[in-house]
C-alpha cells in the first residue's frame, strides 16, 4: 500500500466508524507485512466512512499524481461478514464527480454505483451513503466508476467472511492487490493509442529475431503484414508506460508477506489494474486455487495462472522451507512484472526470475485456428485491409463499419486455454475448464433461449464495441425478463482478450462441469475465441455490462443490461 499525506491520514482515522487502526486490534494476518511496508488499513462494522481525493503517490522512489481513497493506494480493505448490513458514507473532496462500485457484490441496482445508470454520482463536496445487505462471502473489491479515476488509484479490496464455517482451511492470509500505475494521465494514454497503434509496444519483431528463429518466419511475417496485423500486439499499454504494483508497492519496494514454515497461507489475489493481465507464479511453490471471483471451487493445483483485470483468485500455498520466495506478477506481454516476497522473516529476499520471452499471437488468436493456411485472405476491407475473415455472414447481428476490423470465421471454445502466452509453458496452468464449483449451481433449469454478443474492435483506430456499435444514446439495451434463464455466448472478433463484467449478477461459465459450472462475475473471452455462460436474470434494474480493460470501455465497449419483471409480476 502506498501511503499519502501520512499525518492527514492518521488524523482521519479517528473519524472512521468501525475502523481497526491500531496494530494490536488487527488480526494476525494483517500484521504480517514488513515494518515500513505497511499492510492495508482495515475498516469493518456497519458504518464506514470513505473519502476520495487527490494525492501524490510514491512508487519506487518517484512521485506521481493520483486519486486515493482515505489517502492510500490501494484504499482501505473492507472486512465484512455475510448476513450483516453495511452503510458506507463516501465523501467527495475532488473538483469533479466521483462514485464507488462494489465489484461482484449483489446489491440493489440503486446502490451499484454507476453514475448515470444506477444513481447520479457524487458531486464535489457532497457525501453519498451506500446502504445494502451483505448477501455473500468471498474476495471482492471496489473502485470508482467515474471517468478514469479507477486507473488513477481509486480501488481497494473487500473480504467477506462466511456466516458459517469456511470450507477453506488456512492458518494465515494475505490480500494481494495487483495493479498498474503510470505517471502519464490515462487520457493521454488513450490519445496516443488512437494516434498510433502499438505506441507502447517496444517488443516488435526484428530482423535479428528472424535470423535467430525467435520470431515468425519470413513468409508468415509477410502474410501478417499484408493483413496489417502485428503478432506482438499483446497489450495496449506496456511497461514502457506502466509500473506494476503489489499492494501499491513497486518492484523495488520488496513488499513482504510473512509465514511460518508448514502453515497453509491463503493469498487473496485481486487484479485492480486498469489495462493489465498478469501471469502469477511463486517459483518453488504449488498454488492450490480454492476460489474464483469470490466463489468456492474444488481445489485445483497449478504452478501459474493468468488473472485478468477485475478477476479475483484465492490460492493456498504451503511453504515448508525456512526461506524466502518471490511472488511474480508478470505482465501478459512480458514487458515487466510486479514483485513481492513471501518470507518467514522481514527483510528477506529471494531470486527474481528474469522476464520470459514475449509471446506471439497465432492464427488461433485470429479465430482461424481451424484453417490450414493464409490462402483465404484476400477480400477487400474498408480502410484498406485485406482479410477474408470480415464476412458479415459470420456475424449477422454485427453492425459493420470502420469500427469492425475483423470477424473471426472459425471462433473456437477456448475455455480450456490457460491464456495468451501460457500454452506449452512447461508446467501446470489454470483454465476455466479446470474450475469446478464446490457447491451445486443454484439454478439447474436449462436456458430458455440464447443470445449471441460479438466483441468487436479496430485495433488500428482503437475503437471497441459490442456487435459493432459503440455505447451511446441510440444503443439498445440488452433485455432480459426477471428470473429468465438465458445462455449468453460471447464471440471475440478481435485479437485481444477481453474481461467482460456483468454488474449485479453471477453466471455459470459453461465448461462441461454440468451442475457445477464455475460461477463468475467477470469472464475472459480469448482472442478469436468464444465462450458461453448461463445467466439467471434475478436482479431487476439497469446494470452495466462492459469490458474491464478501462480504455476499451471508454472507447465504446459498454452496454446496459435491463432486467424487467415478467408480465403481471410486481417489480
Amino acid at each position: 500500500m502506498t501511503h499519502v499525506h501520512r499525518r492527514g491520514l492518521l488524523r482521519g482515522f479517528g473519524a472512521l466508524g468501525g475502523a481497526a487502526v491500531l496494530s494490536g486490534l488487527l488480526p494476525g494476518w494483517a500484521q504480517s507485512a514488513t515494518p515500513g511496508l505497511s499492510t492495508l488499513p482495515i475498516l469493518s462494522g456497519e458504518d464506514i466512512a470513505l473519502r476520495i481525493g487527490h494525492a501524490q503517490m510514491r512508487v519506487d522512489g518517484r512521485d506521481g499524481h493520483a486519486v486515493a481513497i482515505n489517502g492510500t493506494i490501494p484504499g482501505p480493505l473492507l472486512r465484512l461478514k455475510e448476513g450483516q448490513h453495511v452503510r458506507i458514507a463516501v465523501s467527495n473532496t475532488l473538483d469533479e464527480d466521483t462514485s464507488l462500485h462494489w465489484h461482484g457484490l449483489l446489491t440493489p441496482d440503486v446502490m451499484d454505483g454507476v453514475p448515470g445508470l444506477s444513481f447520479p454520482g457524487i458531486k464535489p463536496g457532497e457525501t453519498f451513503v451506500y446502504d445494502f445487505p451483505i448477501r455473500q462471502a468471498g474476495t471482492y473489491w471496489y473502485h470508482s466508476h467515474s471517468g478514469v479515476q479507477e486507473m488513477m488509484g481509486v480501488y481497494a479490496p473487500i473480504v467477506i467472511d462466511p456466516a458459517g464455517a469456511d470450507p477453506v482451511g488456512y492458518d494465515r492470509e494475505h490480500v494481494v492487490v495487483l495493479s498498474d500505475f503510470s505517471r502519464t494521465h490515462p487520457h493521454k494514454l488513450l490519445t496516443r493509442l488512437k494516434q498510433q497503434p502499438g505506441y507502447f509496444n517496444m517488443q516488435k519483431q526484428t530482423f535479428a529475431g528472424l535470423l535467430a528463429g525467435r520470431d515468425q518466419a519470413l513468409k508468415e511475417r509477410l502474410a501478417w503484414g499484408a493483413m496489417r496485423m502485428d503478432p506482438t500486439d499483446i497489450a495496449d499499454v506496456t511497461a514502457s508506460a506502466y509500473t506494476y504494483l503489489v499492494n501499491g508497492h513497486g518492484p523495488q519496494d520488496n513488499w513482504t508477506a510473512l509465514f511460518q514454515p508448514g502453515e497453509r497461507v491463503r493469498l487473496r489475489f485481486v487484479n485492480a489494474a486498469g489495462m493489465t493481465f498478469f501471469n502469477v507464479r511463486i517459483p518453488g511453490l504449488a498454488l492450490s486455487v480454492v476460489q474464483a471471483d469470490g466463489q468456492n471451487v474444488i481445489p485445483v493445483e497449478v504452478d501459474e495462472f493468468q488473472i485478468a483485470p477485475a478477476e479475483t483468485y484465492d490460492v493456498i500455498v504451503t511453504p515448508t522451507e525456512d526461506r524466502a520466495y518471490t511472488l511474480v506478477a508478470e505482465s501478459i506481454d512480458r514487458s515487466g512484472m510486479g514483485m513481492a516476497t513471501l518470507a518467514p522473516r522481514p527483510g528477506m529476499t529471494a531470486e527474481v526470475p528474469p522476464l520470459r520471452r514475449r509471446p506471439l499471437l497465432t492464427m488461433k488468436d485470429m479465430g482461424m485456428g481451424g484453417m490450414a493456411g493464409m490462402e483465404h485472405a484476400g477480400h477487400d476491407m474498408p480502410g484498406g485491409h485485406s482479410m477474408a475473415m470480415r464476412d458479415p455472414k459470420n456475424a449477422p447481428g454485427v453492425k459493420m463499419g470502420p469500427g469492425v476490423q475483423m470477424i473471426a470465421p472459425m471462433p473456437q471454445d477456448r475455455t480450456g486455454d490457460p491464456g495468451v502466452g501460457l500454452d506449452g509453458i512447461g508446467h501446470r496452468t489454470l483454465s476455466y475448464k479446470a474450475l469446478v464449483a464446490l457447491d451445486p449451481n443454484p439454478d439447474s433449469r436449462p436456458p430458455s433461449r440464447e443470445v449471441e454478443i460479438h466483441l468487436t474492435g479496430n485495433m488500428e483506430r482503437f475503437m471497441w464495441s459490442f456487435d459493432g456499435e459503440i455505447f451511446g444514446p441510440n444503443k439498445k439495451p440488452i433485455a432480459f425478463e426477471r428470473n429468465e434463464r438465458v445462455r449468453v455466448t460471447l464471440v471475440n472478433d478481435s485479437m485481444m482478450p477481453h474481461p467482460i463484467h456483468l454488474h449485479g449478477h453471477f453466471f455459470e461459465v459453461v465448461t462441461g462441469a454440468v451442475g457445477r459450472h464455475p460461477r463468475k462475475h467477470t469472464v475472459v473471452v480469448q482472442p478469436g475465441g468464444k465462450m458461453s455462460f448461463d445467466l439467471t436474470a434475478d436482479a431487476p434494474g439497469d446494470w452495466a455490462f462492459h469490458c474491464h480493460m478501462l480504455l476499451h470501455m471508454h472507447a465504446g465497449m459498454f452496454a446496459v443490461v435491463k432486467v424487467r419483471p415478467l408480465d403481471g409480476e410486481a417489480a
